[in-house]
């Protein structure tokens, strides 16, 4: 549950595609002509007569439906006095109802629900989930019951104890670098009496005062039926959704119909600000208010956002960042609201720069974009970055972004769920001339800098909450009426008696000339081929014995220009043909990746195998990146969890190991500084090679088709030096000899971060799967025992979890909770407490929590592989770790065949009394009390791990 940014990147790239609609008629030829391939998102809809908006669209690829709901309320409803409350209710909605007393995520867990939360913005409230296609009822009788039969359940208790956690969200976000900025920026972009001027967290006062009875009546107000739309999307019918839908939400009453607020964008004065923050670098932001959801300046701001700074071959990139080197990172977004939306510039200025310089170079610019315009050339590379987009973006049915979450967009800012069909249109007709003309009307004078600077950290002061109105709520529209239903929700929550079965794709091989393995699985929902060259022993464990950060840096230099192409002309080449691609490194193993578009398959491959096989290694192109790498580092270390996963691993494996290491693998600043050509060189000939490899394909491909083309690109790839040797046990590593703590300042830090860290058997071991449902039962889900008492009980937390990452070696099991600072030696304790008498058996796994998380692993097996990429994720993991064709298989039989014995007995395998401890905070006020727990020797370091005196 979170405050989120709304699904744009699906809705931008929908204005590129073509959607049809059974509610009207749709252009679809030109559609057809501007996404250059047939694609549509077909859908039906029809209306309850207690006014709820129900839009349909089938997908039968997987068996599961995608539930998406959204009520037309968020952030700008709030009268004065009342900030917050549409996210606090937000988290209300799942803490249960009247007829399901206990967490909303309980059920879904049960029938394997993936894709589930929630988000809260300007505008709107969404509830999502993706659920197998059997357990619809189940989603529809959860989402109609909060719907309908709330209040009952948000007594006093629940009101203070969901405060609590929004309150723990806000001080997690502002106890970030920069987390204060977007506060500062709509503060000074929209006046008070706007309805955009407070933050959609809220103000602690406000949240503080917040009655129970203020509570209801906002429910009252705004979450009827009437006021919400529900996108049904996946293996479902239009008719099959009539039958249910009416059955379970037709009885709920329509609530008032609640005026509109009435405000638009704001012309304004330019502003400039500046505060400072304990960050590592100034970064510079400007913003404009611009035209609202659905005006079609919007869609041509969004690509004179992509000329501007949207990708690496943009103007300000150019500038700032390949010829000027005067920042480390630059870029332009929209962010589109339903009044008026927000045009971003940002950027991180190099060190020892000064900002006035870079804010110099954006004013020069952008006036060179409104006296000018874009040329054709960029317009048209814009439109196919929009286009890539979206084609790989319509695979997903649900989740954050996914197709459900754009018909619902559009239905509720606009009232026609296909309203990326004038998008479309504006689009496709958009020109250098009409981009200028959007340009001179909204980027002009009125904009807000504000430059954020390293220093003390400036705590942004809460405006003063005025005494609200009272809240008088309009009779509901006569015309709305209930239809009577037979559900007896007495009988509680409806769980299905079956599930779909498991299917995943057969895999079919090839062996390239090169000696490569060739893995292909097809997929042909959407005119996509992904690839990934595997490469093993190539991650960040290969470091050993060189400069730290060559294996993640040589990897991300190999798209920086390569063959015939510099940087800015790979990058060009690459969104010219709507390729994505890139390498990275992991623990043990590297890898390189392509998505091409079907209809450019041949030249995608030939600049992969450009960027594989002849990478530039340019020395001006390793100093842009080592610098802007090395402030990368430094953005890690400004981060609380960033410092706290770079110093713990080093205190795990202990000196001279190859995973003593940041888990990042950024390296150090000093190791980076040393990095030369010759480095990089050496490792690309040493690591990245063909014999050995293994090339995954997922997509719209054939064996017959692919493999002609690989051969012509890859076919007499030959490796250059001897095969570095394979198969070497990464050395065994003993825990210490007791607990241990370490603590790291962090000066005015509104939050500490607490890991706990021990290291565990590797990923390949025959019981790995037993400590992972071990992990799942401790902290590994959002109702696992950590975060139920971290966050719904004590509610000191956003959330408290613990993980294992995946190694050929020791693999390092990892707890972490961002807790207030004054309840930082409390929650300590609790994590201590909850793993001790878990690993020794004295609070050992239930029957109920095995069975919940069996269920959630194997139910939810069959909509786990929707997309082309969790297909390829599934298959990489095969190939890492040696599994065998059929592993999801032997997988869900070995999660069925699990016993609470069983569990028991990996959780074991914990030892309490040797845990690592890192807490990062301020040590003023978390020093002494942590002290005083005895949990371990406990030692001061700073961010590089270094003991501080």
């Amino acid at each position: 549950m979170k405050v989120s940014r709304g699904p744009r990147t699906a809705i931008l790239a929908l204005a590129i595609a073509a959607a049809s609609g059974i509610a009207g008629p749709v252009p679809l030829q030109a559609a057809e002509q501007a996404a250059g391939t047939e694609v549509s998102i077909p859908y039906e809809e029809f209306t309850l007569p207690n006014g709820l908006r129900v839009i349909v669209h089938t997908d039968r690829k997987a068996p599961i439906v995608a539930v998406n709901l959204w009520y037309h309320v968020g952030s700008k409803d709030e009268p004065a006095g009342r900030s917050g409350f549409a996210h606090l209710f937000e988290h209300l909605m799942f803490n249960g109802s009247e007829n399901h007393r206990g967490e909303y995520f309980g059920p879904f867990e049960l029938v394997g629900a993936t894709d589930m939360n929630g988000t809260t913005w300007l505008d709107r409230t969404n509830y999502f989930q993706n659920v197998p296609t059997t357990a619809l009822d189940l989603a529809l009788w959860m989402e109609s019951d909060r719907m309908g039969h709330l209040l009952g359940a948000i007594d006093q208790k629940v009101l203070d104890e969901q405060r609590g956690v929004v309150q723990n969200e806000k001080r997690q976000g502002e106890n970030q670098p920069y987390g204060q900025a977007d506060d500062e920026i709509y503060r000074a972009l929209y006046p008070k009496d706007h309805p955009y001027h407070h933050s959609t967290i809220g103000s602690m006062n406000d949240l503080n005062a917040a009655s129970l009875e203020d509570v209801h009546q906002w429910f009252r107000a705004w979450y009827g039926p009437n006021n919400a739309v529900l996108v049904l999307a996946g293996d479902i019918d239009v008719a099959t959704a009539r039958e249910k839908v009416t059955r379970y939400f037709g009885h709920i009453p329509a609530g008032p119909t609640m005026p509109r607020v009435k405000a638009g964008p704001v012309k304004r004065q330019t502003t400039r600000a500046t505060m400072t923050d304990k960050v590592p670098q100034a970064r510079v932001y400007r913003v404009w208010s611009v035209a609202p959801y659905g005006d079609a300046d919007l869609e041509r701001l969004d690509l004179l956002a992509q000329v501007l700074g949207g990708s690496k071959s943009s103007r300000l990139d150019r500038r700032l960042v390949f010829e000027d080197k005067l920042a480390d990172r630059v870029s332009a977004y929209v962010l589109p609201f339903e009044l008026a939306s927000s045009f971003y510039i940002t950027a991180d200025v190099k060190a020892g720069v000064e900002p006035e310089k870079v804010e110099a170079i954006i004013e020069e610019e952008l006036r060179r974009l409104l006296a000018e315009g874009p040329t054709a050339e960029e317009l048209e590379q814009a439109k196919t970055v929009f286009k890539s987009r979206f084609v790989r973006g319509i695979e997903r049915i649900g989740g954050f972004g996914g197709k459900a979450d754009a018909l619902a967009e559009c239905a509720v800012y606009t009232g026609n769920p296909g309203c990326f069909r004038d998008s479309l249109q504006v689009i496709a007709q958009a020109t250098p001339a009409a981009l200028k003309q959007t340009a001179a009307t909204w980027l002009g004078e009125g904009s807000h800098t504000l430059v954020v600077e390293p220093g003390e950290r400036t705590v942004l002061p809460e405006e003063p909450s005025p005494t609200p109105r009272p809240f008088v709520l309009p009779k509901p529209d006569p015309k709305f009426r209930t239809v009577a239903t037979d559900v007896d929700r007495s009988r509680g929550v409806p769980m299905p008696d079956s599930f779909p079965d498991l299917k995943f794709p057969a895999l079919e091989r090839a062996t390239l000339s090169n000696g490569t393995t060739v893995i292909l699985a097809r997929r042909d929902s959407v005119p996509v081929v992904q690839f990934s060259y595997e490469f093993r022993g190539a991650g960040f464990a290969a470091d050993l014995g060189r400069k730290l950060g060559t294996s993640s840096f040589t990897l991300g230099m190999l798209d920086e220009g390569a063959g015939e192409l510099d940087a800015l002309a790979f990058a060009n080449r690459a969104e010219s043909l709507g390729a994505s691609l890139g390498a990275g490194a992991s623990l043990d193993h590297a890898s390189a990746y392509l998505s091409a578009l079907k209809e450019n398959l041949d030249a995608s491959l030939g600049l992969f195998a450009d960027m594989l096989r002849r990478p530039r290694f340019d020395q001006k192109e390793i100093e842009r990146v080592r610098a802007t790498w090395i402030s990368g580092i430094a953005q890690e270390k400004a981060r609380p969890n960033g410092v706290a996963l770079r110093v713990l691993p080093p205190l795990l494996y202990g000196k001279g190991h190859p995973y003593a290491i940041p888990f990042s693998g950024t390296g150090t600043e000093e190791s980076i500084a040393s990095l030369t050509r010759d480095d990089l060189v050496q490792f690309h000939r040493q690591w990245i090679r063909p014999d050995g490899a293994t090339l995954i394909v997922v997509g719209d491909t054939t064996l017959d088709e692919v493999v002609p083309l690989l051969e012509k690109h890859f076919g007499d790839w030959k490796a250059e030096t001897l095969a570095p040797a394979s198969g070497k046990d990464v050395p065994a590593v003993p825990r210490p000899g007791k607990a241990q703590v370490y603590l790291i300042d962090q000066p005015g830090a509104v939050q500490a971060t607490i890991l706990a860290g021990q290291v565990v058997p590797s990923t390949r071991d025959p019981e790995a799967i037993r400590f992972d449902f071990a992990n799942a039962v401790l902290g590994g889900e959002f109702s696992s025992r950590l975060n139920m008492n971290l966050r719904e009980d004590k509610h000191w937390a956003y959330g408290a979890y613990s993980f294992t990452s995946d190694a050929l070696g020791p693999r390092p099991w990892i707890a972490f909770a961002p807790v207030q600072i004054d309840r930082t030696a409390d929650a300590l304790k609790e994590l201590d407490r909850e793993i001790r008498q878990y690993a020794r058996g004295e609070a050992p796994p239930t029957p109920a929590e095995v069975a919940k998380i069996q269920a959630t692993e194997i139910r939810s097996l069959p909509g786990a592989y929707e997309t082309g990429r969790a297909v390829l994720g599934t298959i990489s993991g095969m190939v890492r770790y040696d599994r065998p064709d059929d592993w999801v298989f032997r997988r869900k039989a070995q999660i069925e065949a699990l016993n609470v014995d069983q569990v028991k007995a990996a959780a074991a395998a914990l030892d309490p009394d040797r845990l690592v401890w890192v807490v990062v905070g301020d040590l003023k006020q978390v020093e002494a009390p942590v002290r005083e727990l005895n949990l371990g020797e406990v030692r001061i370091i700073d961010a590089d791990g270094r003991p501080v005196r």
